[in-house]
């Protein structure tokens, strides 16, 4: 492509931190952020960070607090517009929903034995009823209302060696009634629920550990689905058409051989798209739909058409992995992301109007 328009991923400020980082997320409608982790003495710790306009942008600490076991991961619900709360799942197996003004939680519950490795939240002033979905080192995915203790939909796998459950991510939530669930493992395996009816409607293994999942759009009907795999891959499912012996057609790509932590589109366009690398990479992505989304196959049942991808931009942001990134809603080409060489950095990304 024309370099000229290519989009450039610009450092904006970082900090070197004193502990190891796992999440950040941006606050919504705000210019604040939080990273969380763990410290070296294993507890978990949250820093809230502002960028100050008065001192050119510059980072600025909000609040900083230590509590209980390491934070792996966390996630901003649909309510959080006005509760300002976050959900996180730590290295003892909780699940707890923080107030970032008050630093008091509102809700705790042992969420799975071991690790909680993901978190997600849906609803709430959206579609569908306010809802988290966590996944776990003992192998299980669970459902949880906030509104009770016990979870809306617990997922167990049968078998005695249970993979590790490390992404997950809410889809299809286009109305009140709708919602899929994706969940990937450490064995590879990509299953697919529908909360709906309550069963699971689609899985198939991607031969490498999943350690990132996410759909274009929550509150659409399914579009795409983007998994990050060990070994360097990752795979776009294009969700619109399901075949019964091929399932979603999709495409895979290996921009190098080190783990792809995980994806995030931008909030703005869901075409574009980051894939986090374990060489400290980012990717940066466009997906291109092809000239014919649905096609028959021999028995003269549609089955879909994958399209491709263009890489727009590749930066080297660390020598280690990057383990979390996150967009800004509100403000289009900036990000946030940390590193596990105890970084964190906010980027800029420009010319994304341009695609």
């Amino acid at each position: 492509m024309d370099t000229t328009s290519a989009p450039q991923i610009i450092e904006h400020t970082f900090e070197n931190l004193n502990f190891t980082p796992f999440d950040c997320k941006w606050v919504p409608c705000s210019s604040r952020f939080v990273v969380s982790g763990q410290t070296p003495s294993a507890k978990g710790i949250l820093k809230i960070y502002q960028l100050d306009q008065k001192a050119d942008n510059k980072l600025r600490v909000v609040r900083e607090f230590t509590k209980g076991s390491g934070y792996k991961s966390g996630c901003f619900g649909a309510s959080s517009l006005t509760e300002r709360a976050i959900a996180l799942g730590d290295f003892s197996g909780n699940l707890s929903i923080m107030d970032l003004e008050t630093c008091q939680e509102s809700y705790s519950v042992k969420a799975h034995e071991g690790i909680v490795y993901c978190v997600e939240g849906a609803g709430g002033t959206g579609y569908g009823a306010p809802e988290i979905i966590t996944g776990g080192a003992d192998g299980c995915v669970r459902v949880w209302d906030p509104r009770q203790k016990e979870p809306v939909v617990s997922l167990e796998p049968a078998q005695e060696l249970r993979p590790d459950a490390w992404a997950v991510d809410f889809g299809n939530s286009y109305n009140d009634n709708e919602r899929v669930l994706a969940a990937g493992y450490d064995n590879g395996d990509l299953k697919l629920f529908d909360l709906r009816t309550n069963c699971l409607i689609w899985d198939t293994n991607l031969n490498n550990g999943i350690c990132g999942l996410q759909f274009d759009r929550k509150d659409t009907i399914m579009n795409k689905l983007v998994s990050s795999t060990l070994e360097g891959r990752f795979y776009v499912f294009d969700m619109r058409t399901f075949n019964a012996e091929e399932g979603y057609a999709c495409l895979n790509e290996k921009p190098h051989a080190a783990t792809n932590w995980g994806v995030k589109h931008t909030p703005q366009n869901r075409d574009l798209f980051v894939v986090l690398g374990g060489n400290g990479s980012l990717n940066l992505y466009k997906y291109n739909y092809p000239s014919q989304r649905k096609t028959e196959d021999a028995s003269g049942n549609p089955k879909g058409v994958p399209g491709s991808v263009t890489l727009l931009n590749q930066k080297e942001l660390s020598t280690q992995p990057i383990a979390a990134f996150d967009w800004n809603a509100e403000k289009l080409g900036l990000g946030v992301c940390v590193c596990l060489d105890q970084t964190m950095k906010v980027l800029i990304v420009t010319k994304l109007n341009l695609f």
